[in-house]
């Protein structure tokens, strides 16, 4: 349990959800999947399916965003990301909606694929292929507001994180992005949480992205955080090339990186991937800012 709100499933719920509602796979093989993600229990159904059930309240409305969407996106990107062949319906036992969707191949990267120039490169053009998607009639993204609406969020977590990062360098480097020019572009589309864990590759290259339930409209800023959460100084400038991020754009996409800081403590003892993530994500940026004042 990694949310004290957290509702509580496992294999034999899940299995009597399919039974129940698609009884065409109830004899199918189910195991869970393991998973650094933090909204969603995700489980394997046969060789090629996958079935996603929110651990959260705040996660219930992606269920329906994604199964109305993806489709949609799934034209134009130029990677694999999930295909919805289900919707479920919440039940006396379970009270969300979930879904099943196409199983997608691949592995995650791992620090060799953040140093990969063909990595980086492709990376880069998924985001810019998506940012160009028509955003008529989209929700906003989970990251896409301005920084300052998280402004309270990061100081709190800073706090907690005290004598694990440099607090009063986070701390600088987060009020000076505060004070850059906000979005003022039309709304553009994001993946809003393109971490390792929503990333699989394949012989150095991005060959799939899944897992959009942070994914919306509005400043496109927040999808330059693999920059500092899965690449590296050498990599990022062929990532930012190839995504096209301006100036403004790249440094608050920057600040969003600082945002990980609350999974420094928050998941330190339940999900050490994400906590891990967020030590490594602060360190990338500080040593970032660092390299350009030297």
């Amino acid at each position: 349990m990694m949310h004290d709100n957290e509702y509580v499933v496992d294999a034999r719920l899940v299995r009597r959800l399919v039974a129940r509602q698609f009884p065409q796979w109830a004899d199918l093989p189910l195991r869970a999947v393991e998973s650094t993600g933090t909204n969603n229990a995700i489980y394997r159904l046969g060789d090629d399916m996958v079935v996603r059930l929110p651990r959260i309240a705040a996660a219930v409305e992606q269920v329906r965003f994604e199964y109305e969407w993806l489709p949609r996106l799934a034209a134009v990107v130029p990677a694999a990301i999930p295909e919805p062949i289900a919707l479920g319906t919440p039940d006396e036992a379970y009270p969300c909606p979930w879904a099943i969707n196409r199983w997608v191949e691949g592995v995650h990267p791992t620090e060799n694929d953040g140093g990969d120039q063909r990595f980086a490169q492709s990376l880069g053009e998924f985001i810019a292929v998506l940012r160009d998607f028509d955003a008529t009639g989209a929700r906003q993204g989970y990251r896409t507001g301005p920084l300052h609406t998280r402004d309270t969020y990061v100081r709190e977590w800073v706090a907690k994180a005290e004598g694990l990062i440099d607090a009063k360098a986070v701390l600088a480097v987060w009020q000076d992005a505060l004070d850059l020019p906000q979005w003022s572009g039309p709304p553009r589309w994001t993946h809003g949480d393109l971490l390792p864990g929503n990333v699989l590759v394949q012989d150095g290259r991005l060959t799939a992205v899944i897992d959009f339930g942070a994914a919306g409209v509005g400043d496109p800023a927040c999808d330059a955080l693999p920059a500092w959460t899965l690449l590296t100084a050498e990599t990022r400038p062929t990532f930012r090339a190839a995504a096209g991020f301006d100036d403004a754009t790249w440094a608050r996409g920057r600040a969003w990186a600082l945002t990980f800081v609350g999974g420094i403590t928050y998941y330190r003892r339940t999900n050490p991937a994400m906590a891990d993530l967020g030590r490594r994500a602060i360190a990338e940026v500080l040593q970032d800012l660092a390299s350009e004042v030297g």
